[in-house]
């Protein structure tokens, strides 16, 4: 079966504005979803209406891919994989046994640019790609990037709740959990059974050592060296933290007094 469809790729030229013809995209018939007919599909996936796959796409067995997703060219879905209704695929790979929630974008650009000596503002270049681990959990309007420098990376296992945004060139280790609305700045590295919680940031280029687990609200603007718990901007070891509230507390109590 692959190595027909991979000989079907090989005699599907592009057009000369180098899109595919929709002419060689046909009707799947477990689901009714189109697919291009060099794209390598397991027979039992299943592609439901109004979902599309594009050119040498791999879709390993017992996927099952929601209407209105569209999974790009080259993207690789591991077997048991689950998308959801509106998942965009592009420049990635996805592990077995994932489930990727509705409207959850993953492989985009990075954003990345500067300013050159023209005083112009100038797109660098992202050409690598993003990797999903093995039963990885991705939320609803989830955006993970492509990498630019190196891949950006999710470990196995780990579960990631709606509205992340993990840029490009970050590392996220296996069974990590990351609450809704983080954002992880780019080539971020974070290690194994680390836990951000709700709307916690992450600076780009910061490490983080395995076994942390950060208070909600908090941002991490240096790498942290020792397991522990964390909190508050910036994030210090946590009973720090509860001491720093409780002065700024009674400071604030001692000038209300005296005002």
């Amino acid at each position: 079966f692959y190595a027909v469809a991979f000989q079907e790729f090989l005699l599907s030229p592009l057009l000369e504005d180098g899109t595919v013809d929709h002419k060689d995209f046909h009707k799947w018939g477990n689901g009714g979803g189109l697919c291009h007919k060099s794209a390598c599909i397991d027979p039992s996936v299943v592609v439901e209406t109004g979902a599309v796959v594009h050119p040498r796409a791999i879709l390993g067995e017992n996927v099952h891919v929601g209407s209105g997703a569209v999974i790009g060219a080259n993207v690789r879905v591991g077997r048991s994989s689950r998308l959801g209704y509106n998942v965009s695929l592009s420049n990635c790979f996805i592990g077995d046994s994932c489930i990727v929630h509705n409207g959850a974008c993953i492989g985009q650009d990075g954003f990345g640019f500067f300013v050159d000596e023209h005083g112009n503002m100038t797109k660098k270049r992202q050409a690598l790609y993003a990797r999903i681990g093995n039963h990885v959990e991705i939320g609803s309007n989830t955006c993970i990037d492509r990498g630019s420098w190196r891949d950006t990376t999710i470990g196995d296992h780990t579960k990631i709740d709606n509205l992340v945004q993990i840029a490009h060139n970050v590392v996220v280790g296996k069974y990590c959990m990351l609450c809704g609305q983080v954002g992880i700045a780019g080539s971020a590295m974070i290690g194994d059974y680390v836990t951000l919680g709700g709307r916690a940031a992450v600076r780009d280029h910061v490490s983080i050592v395995s076994k942390v687990r950060l208070a909600a609200n908090s941002c991490v603007t240096k790498d942290i060296k020792e397991p522990g718990d964390y909190g508050g901007f910036p994030a210090v070891p946590i009973q720090l933290w509860r001491r720093q509230i409780a002065s700024q507390r009674l400071n604030y109590k001692k000038d209300s007094n005296n005002g």
